[in-house]
């Protein structure tokens, strides 16, 4: 096989359109522009979201809250999920990453009270509610933050 016996898979290309060819064509004439109105002219046309001078919809909707740049990213992890781990190990973030009970650590990490714990485990994690951090040291565990 030689370089120029190459060619495309049947069907794989297409021809460009080629407007405003004579009316045999099918795209002559008005070349898909219709008839006269602003979309008929040469140049630039429209904007995006232009109404034609009706007070388009991204102004016509109201406004409503603000996203906050600034907040914290916490990830929350019930106490029931901890389950999971096996007896005696400890659970830091990496740990919940490679167990694939959170995706990313992001900000922080935050067990709460949510479900039971049967398994005696060391978590080591940003924050604990009150009542979590009792669950953990009931099953004999401990709660550290880091």
């Amino acid at each position: 096989m030689k370089l120029y016996e190459l060619s495309p898979v049947e069907g794989s290309k297409k021809d460009a359109k080629r407007i405003g060819r004579g009316h045999g064509s099918g795209w002559g004439k008005t070349a898909g522009k219709g008839h006269k109105g602003q979309k008929a002219r040469a140049g630039k046309g429209m904007r995006v979201g232009f109404e034609g001078g009706q007070m388009p919809l991204q102004r016509r909707l109201p406004k409503r809250g603000f996203n906050n740049i600034f907040a914290k990213k916490v990830v929350c992890v019930n106490v029931g999920t901890l389950n999971k781990f096996e007896d005696g190990a400890v659970v830091d973030v990496n740990a919940l990453v490679e167990a694939g009970v959170v995706k990313n650590s992001f900000d922080s990490v935050k067990i709460l009270a949510n479900g039971t714990l049967t398994k005696k485990l060391t978590v080591k994690v940003s924050a604990f509610s009150d009542s979590a951090k009792s669950k953990i040291e009931a099953a004999g565990g401990k709660a550290e933050v880091i």
